[in-house]
């Protein structure tokens, strides 16, 4: 059974290559690049890519644009900082011939961060949606916390595969920093659009209650000094997204005036 491999990216010549490497068992490779300026392109052609370039639409958006221009319908879609390593590969494969098209199959998620792979704080296992039939199954419109949905609207069903990939998620602390920035600001703008007012209760309790939950609850301490950055910076991002928020309703509040 044939697969395609979609990935979007932008900017990512430190990362691509690994991830295209990773994925030479597969059928075809997909790149939807939206607006790369350094050797992003090169190397992904260089490696046998099918290189699109389009314009930046928000996460889902841009990963259902991505998988339309795929050949075939069984799409294994990727983040460029993300790879396939031998174990998970060999699953797949060993499972193709019996992939069932009115699934979604989730996939765990094993990330590398400040020189160690990450397993506690709510980064392991970490499951995502990324092995999917396109003619029963696409990306939703979401610009943040995107999701592989049914097309028809039909009751969602879900398998799960047992190995993981590998996820290099940030170069360093100021990379996850810059990555909280933008992210609060579309979760924000996400909250915003959907009516939800500024509430001073969160403002002050969410990023407490975050970080416990990071480093308490789900054993972050056990990932040693960069469980605890991660959860701070965890935190960090739930106070700017409520701050982004405050700004945003009072930006609306200005504009009745």
């Amino acid at each position: 059974m044939p697969i395609s491999a979609v990935i979007i990216c932008k900017n990512e010549e430190s990362n691509i290559e690994r991830c295209l490497k990773s994925l030479d068992w597969v059928d075809e490779i997909v790149v939807y690049d939206s607006g790369s300026t350094d050797n992003t392109i090169n190397i992904a052609q260089k490696l046998g890519a099918k290189v699109h370039q389009g314009p930046w639409l928000g996460f889902g958006p841009t990963k259902h644009e991505a998988t339309k221009r795929a050949t075939h319908d069984w799409i294994l879609s990727l983040d460029s900082d993300e790879e396939v390593p031998l174990h998970l590969k060999q699953e797949i494969q060993s499972k193709l011939a019996t992939l069932d098209a009115d699934y979604i199959y989730k996939i765990p998620r094993l990330s590398f961060y400040l020189g160690r792979w990450i397993k506690h704080g709510g980064w392991y296992p970490d499951f995502q949606l990324r092995l999917f039939n396109r003619k029963t199954h696409q990306w939703n419109q979401a610009v943040i916390h995107e999701k592989v949905e049914p097309l028809k609207g039909d009751t969602e069903h879900i398998a799960e595969l047992d190995n993981y990939f590998h996820h290099y998620v940030f170069k360093n602390i100021e990379h996850q920093v810059q990555t909280n920035n933008r992210y609060s600001t579309l979760q924000a703008e996400a909250m915003f659009k959907n009516g939800k007012s500024f509430s001073y209760f969160h403002l002050f309790t969410k990023p407490y209650v975050k970080f416990i939950e990071c480093y308490i609850f789900k054993l972050g301490f056990l990932d040693g000094w960069a469980g605890y950055a991660i959860a701070r910076n965890a935190a960090y991002s739930a106070l700017l997204k409520w701050l982004k928020l405050k700004e945003l309703n009072d930006g609306r509040h200005d504009t009745k005036k």
